[in-house]
């Protein structure tokens, strides 16, 4: 069969119908992308019409989401087409709008969101960027077309990243921020980020709020939830340049964390002949602000996966191991003396590295960030990490006679210690430091990892085994299983992981491991008396259970992946 009968072939049978609901253009495109290379032009035009489909569908579908609008860990995520359509991000933005609305009367609500009025916020005005995603300017313009005609000011900023729309809050003094963004989920997915006046991720009251409203508005054709907006009102729409406000907040807050933003710049450009930075963009918004991070560092900086492409080129664009062995091979064949590689997710709120020899993950990477922190910037504090997160952190503090912050999964946890944790992490590879954003973003993270290398004089793999030296190896590992049930079902099915207290003895691998700690916060996290774990807890953004495991020895990973999955299949949660 060649590509055009298979193209008619897809095409009858995943996007035949008429009803737009049904028709699965997505699976369409992502059968087509490993023949591309086969026949580019044919498989181009053919993935360009099925993109168009979809455009259709984002404009003119009508119908309620598939599946419930419901804001998780980090805002709300869905099919484009399918869930993520301009109704549905003009539902959700008038349900932000609504909240406004009520802190006129709602002084709790008026707290929560960094205003004390609707007119009050209107005059701050809001932020709105998208990532790389197709529809994604579409979606942009809904949104802020909706905030002007309730009179907000918007602040434009196109295509633009999680992490830098947050430092624009904070730079400008605004109420808030959207960006349209799913951050790593496939190609498929659109999603809605929303930042209040802290610039941080929104509180769970104010998502839970959000929720609900947005469900209302879905379905009300009175405009009862929120009224229409009086004519004659409308706020101006302003394009910016968000990334300025990135280069504001560093470089302004230079005492607070201690970087030396111009003079590390000033240090690449010096040491450019010693030096190779490479960083995999993934196609994501990071291509068009790398350069301009990096600024001068031209002959020492390559990009990887540098262009636009909403497909991805077919991969999933997270910060993983499998997608960072470019960079690792790239930084393999490099000569230079200090090498430093990354990947970043399309919204650049996620960051991995490598040096060619170590791959270091947010594990590792937020503890060694912590201990450079501490000893050479001379400033004291807490780390905050989450509680699926490498304990990596906690000796380290530990050791240095401060303490640990460890809250259940999601960024927005850590708003009780902001302004005094030196470095806040989660596992899933964000990042942020004093004196930056209450929001994780990769390019802090780069540029503390680039501050660290070049201060040292030291490669990323040299520091992680200097800090496991002094305070012992961790191996931790994390996975995730599609499950069909969700809801109440899975919560009281997961409930039966109560049966494991403190004192029970498991079998892992060969060995009988006796739990000796049970948190409880965010799922379930079992300590053994070796100071091995593992976890398990729903995910908040996609039908999956996710399971996380540290241990003290490289081969007990897998005895702990496992048990976990062997906890999970005693649940009925899995079959093998």
């Amino acid at each position: 069969m060649d590509i055009a009968q298979r193209f008619e072939q897809l095409k009858q049978t995943l996007a035949g119908t008429d009803n737009h609901q049904a028709n699965n253009y997505f699976g369409v495109i992502r059968e087509l992308l490993p023949l591309k290379d086969q026949n580019p032009e044919f498989v181009g035009s053919k993935i360009a019409e099925m993109y168009r489909q979809v455009e259709d569908e984002i404009k003119n579908n009508d119908q309620p989401p598939v599946k419930p609008i419901s804001f998780g860990t980090s805002g709300w995520r869905g099919i484009l087409g399918k869930e993520i359509t301009v109704k549905t991000v003009a539902a959700v933005t008038k349900a932000i709008i609504k909240l406004y609305v009520d802190a006129n009367t709602d002084h709790e609500l008026a707290a929560l969101l960094g205003v004390e009025s609707f007119s009050e916020a209107r005059k701050k005005g809001c932020l709105v960027g998208f990532d790389n995603r197709f529809g994604g300017e579409i979606l942009g313009k809904e949104v802020a077309r909706v905030l002007s005609d309730y009179g907000f000011t918007v602040y434009y900023c196109g295509e633009s990243s999680t992490g830098v729309l947050s430092a624009a809050v904070l730079d400008r003094g605004a109420a808030f921020s959207v960006n349209l963004t799913p951050s790593h989920n496939p190609l498929e997915y659109g999603g809605y980020k929303y930042n209040a006046a802290d610039a941080g991720p929104a509180s769970g009251e104010l998502t839970s709020l959000i929720t609900k409203y947005a469900r209302q508005i879905v379905t009300d054709r009175d405009n009862q939830i929120l009224p229409l907006p009086p004519r004659g009102e409308k706020g101006k729409i302003e394009d910016i340049d968000s990334l300025q406000h990135w280069f504001n907040i560093v470089q302004g807050n230079k005492k607070v964390h201690g970087i030396d933003y111009d003079q590390l710049l000033h240090t690449i450009q010096k040491k450019k002949d010693q030096l190779d930075i490479v960083i995999d963009c993934v196609h994501g918004v990071s291509r068009l602000h790398v350069s301009r991070l990096l600024k001068g560092a031209d002959e020492a900086l390559t990009i990887i996966r540098g262009e636009s492409d909403v497909s991805f080129g077919g991969v999933a664009p997270e910060p993983s191991s499998e997608n960072i062995k470019t960079v690792h091979s790239y930084l393999q064949k490099s000569k230079k003396d200090l090498k430093i590689g990354a990947i970043i997710d399309p919204d650049a709120d996620r960051i991995r590295f490598t040096d060619g020899i170590t791959e270091i993950s947010m594990n590792q990477f937020g503890a060694m960030a912590y201990y450079f922190m501490m000893k050479e910037k001379r400033k004291q504090g807490v780390v905050a990490k989450t509680v699926a997160t490498s304990n990596l952190a906690n000796a380290v503090a530990s050791a240095l006679g401060e303490t640990v912050f460890e809250p259940k999964v999601g960024f927005k946890e850590f708003k009780p210690v902001i302004g005094k944790a030196l470095v806040m992490f989660e596992e899933s590879d964000g990042i942020s430091i004093i004196g930056h954003t209450p929001e994780k973003d990769a390019y802090i993270g780069l540029i503390l990892a680039l501050d660290m290398v070049l201060t040292s004089g030291k490669n990323l793999s040299e520091l992680k085994d200097e800090i496991e030296k002094q305070f012992g190896s961790y191996w931790p590992e994390r996975d995730g299983v599609l499950v069909t049930v969700s809801g109440e079902e899975l919560l009281n099915r997961l409930a039966g992981l109560e049966k494991y207290q403190v004192g029970t003895e498991l079998k892992v691998g060969q060995e009988m491991k006796t739990i000796d700690k049970v948190l409880s916060i965010d799922g379930r996290k079992m300590i053994f008396s070796d100071q091995s774990w593992l976890m398990i807890r729903p995910s908040g953004t996609e039908p999956k259970v996710r399971f996380y495991v540290e241990s003290r020895e490289p081969e007990g990973t897998k005895d702990l992946v496992d048990t976990a999955r062997a906890m999970l299949k005693d649940l009925k949660l899995i079959e093998n």
